[in-house]
């Protein structure tokens, strides 16, 4: 049962009132996830003597579970005798992440706690590039061998499984740990006891590189449906797998810069709550000022023909009209080519016929609005026929014209190997916004004669 706003209250006036027994008794009951949020609703102080009562078994999962700070907190403050105990209890990939985010001085001790074995599997997976497959694996599998009979892969399973990442999925390899299938419990289960692994395995495996892309892995998941993920190296051996967990995971890290770049921002790691006002303006300044200093363009364009609003002062009432539905529509389509694209909906062999339907959809959208906004125009300013009929061909024109740039920008940015959330709302609205000014006052030099 999720953790409740009420559950949360009690538990925290126990710890409040040091009611220690009572709240230890509580908390061996419920889920890491929860009792590492409880923590972080408590005062470091109050929050380090509850994590203390925890079985060992258990603070262990719960400090995976805890924020950055919070696992800094509990280091500083409990003896290398516990560092160990910790250290040696979580799970590889969780203690590289950990290793990863803490200062030089704190991995310098946590290194030096850690037994031999574990220490070198941690600097084995710093190696890594950032953001690739390695870095999110771990090397937790149950790993059998092709001549084993499902009884003896039961047995080496009971044997070896309970500290694995997953149980359900295991992986064939040969005795130089080259890949040659992966057989699921199920498997094992409806086969009779004296069948050989190597006749139940599944051969044609989806796997991923050590230096493959993390979104290209959260990609493959999503598009096979899968639980876990072998990575193998150059030669094919196994060296780790990804699990739908770390997954998770990397999907909502790249959400959020997918979002914070959208938004004109800086990718930030940190939550917001916890990421101070100076690091979130250092994040936004630099695209305010490339978007300032970019929207003068829209400035000169507007001093180009400041004749026209001195012969015609009515036309300047109609700039902010068009400068908007631009941009909207040029968001809209942009939000739907960089969604594609993240998912793999989209391809760059694509490019033709998005673009194409855009113009299309482009052509329906500002014959709409068109229309619309024409009769608008007719009831609100009657006696300035042209007048309208500039606004909304310029309307039109600037709709189409939008369309088509959401669509080709982010392709282009795929195509130079940049993210296309690069080119989202903010920069896109001020490509637009130029252009419709362009094309307004050409339609109106042209319909309006000055």
């Amino acid at each position: 049962m999720a953790l409740t706003e009420n559950d949360m209250t009690k538990l925290l006036d126990m710890a409040e009132n040091k009611q220690y027994l009572k709240l230890k008794s509580e908390l061996v009951e419920m889920n890491e996830y929860d009792i590492a949020e409880i923590l972080s609703e408590m005062p470091p102080e109050k929050a380090l003597v509850v994590f203390r009562l925890l079985p060992k078994d258990l603070s262990s999962d719960v400090f995976a579970c805890l924020d950055i700070d919070e696992q800094q907190h509990i280091i500083n403050s409990i003896e290398d005798k516990e560092l160990n105990s910790i250290i040696e209890d979580l799970a590889i990939d969780d203690a590289v992440d950990m290793v990863e985010e803490l200062p030089a001085s704190m991995v310098k001790r946590i290194l030096k706690n850690a037994t031999p074995e574990t220490r070198k599997q941690i600097n084995q997976f710093l190696q890594y590039p950032d953001n690739s497959a390695g870095s999110i694996m771990t090397n937790e599998y149950v790993a059998l061998r092709p001549q084993m009979s499902v009884r003896e892969a039961f047995d080496y399973i009971r044997a070896h499984g309970v500290d694995k990442e997953t149980i359900y999925t295991c992986y064939v390899i040969t005795p130089s740990r080259e890949l040659l299938g992966v057989v699921t419990l199920k498997d094992m289960m409806m086969s009779a006891y004296d069948v050989r692994i190597q006749d139940i395995m599944d051969d044609n495996v989806i796997t991923a590189t050590t230096t493959e892309d993390q979104e290209e892995v959260a990609a493959d998941f999503n598009k096979y449906d899968l639980l876990a993920m072998p990575v193998v190296d150059k030669e094919k051996r196994l060296v780790g797998i990804v699990t739908v967990d770390d997954i998770v995971d990397v999907m909502e890290a790249e959400a959020t810069e997918d979002f914070q770049k959208m938004a004109a921002m800086a990718p930030n790691e940190k939550p917001y709550l916890k990421t101070s006002v100076i690091d979130l303006a250092k994040n936004r300044i630099p695209w305010l000022l490339i978007l300032m200093l970019s929207s003068t363009v829209s400035g000169a364009i507007l001093n180009h023909y400041e004749a026209a609003f001195t012969a015609i002062p009515l036309l300047v009432s109609f700039v902010p009209t068009l400068m908007d539905t631009g941009g909207n529509s040029g968001s809209q389509a942009s939000t739907m080519i960089i969604r594609g694209l993240a998912t793999g909906e989209i391809g760059l062999s694509d490019a033709l016929k998005v673009i194409f339907k855009e113009f299309r959809v482009g052509i329906v959208c500002g014959v709409v609005l068109a229309v619309i906004n024409f009769v608008r125009l007719m009831i609100q300013y009657p006696g300035h026929l042209m007048i309208c009929v500039t606004v909304v061909v310029s309307m039109f024109v600037t709709i189409i014209l939008a369309k088509i740039l959401g669509a080709a920008l982010p392709l282009l940015a795929k195509a130079l190997h940049l993210d296309p959330a690069l080119m989202a709302s903010p920069m896109l609205t001020t490509i637009v916004d130029a252009c419709s000014m362009i094309i307004y006052f050409s339609v109106a030099s042209h319909l309006l004669s000055f």
